[in-house]
């Protein structure tokens, strides 16, 4: 499925008198997992169940990319939708966050009612700075919000 139909199915309005629920979106990001390392994907070896029968009761999306050789620049384009040329941040060193105009996929999908949350590695920037998730709309967070911690 394209980015642009699973948006306007996210963002769907219901027709007059209609209610229509919005799907449920879980967005999983994983640093050096590769398309062919999950069950649903055809992996043989390692068994992936979960993950395996959440894509069977879903949507799989299959034409997507890292655009990145590095976790925090792929992560800061998955959250807001810009060309690593645009991003902050474009190192997985830290130091530089996303910026206070930077809008996120949780932003955007909270102006439709959306509730969001994070979970796990942030890398997008520390306490007291422009990047951490809740000042970029999500409605929780829980996990690591620099990049070096998650690692020990």
């Amino acid at each position: 499925m394209h980015r642009g139909t699973f948006l306007s199915l996210a963002a769907a309005s219901s027709a007059p008198g209609q209610a229509v629920a919005p799907p449920n979106i879980l967005f999983i990001l994983a640093d050096d997992l590769g398309y062919g390392d999950l069950g649903c994907f055809g992996q043989k070896h390692i068994k992936t169940p979960h993950i395996d029968k959440l894509a069977a009761e879903g949507m799989r999306f299959t034409e997507a990319y890292a655009v990145c050789t590095v976790c925090a620049p792929s992560r800061s384009v998955s959250m807001t939708g810009k060309h690593t040329g645009h991003t902050s941040v474009r190192s997985s060193k830290g130091g530089v966050p996303l910026l206070p105009e930077d809008i996120t996929i949780a932003a955007v999908l909270g102006t439709v009612g959306y509730k969001s949350g994070c979970f796990g590695k942030w890398g997008l920037e520390d306490v007291n700075t422009t990047g951490v998730p809740i000042k970029k709309k999500f409605d929780a967070f829980f996990g690591y919000l620099r990049q070096a911690r998650a690692h020990y």
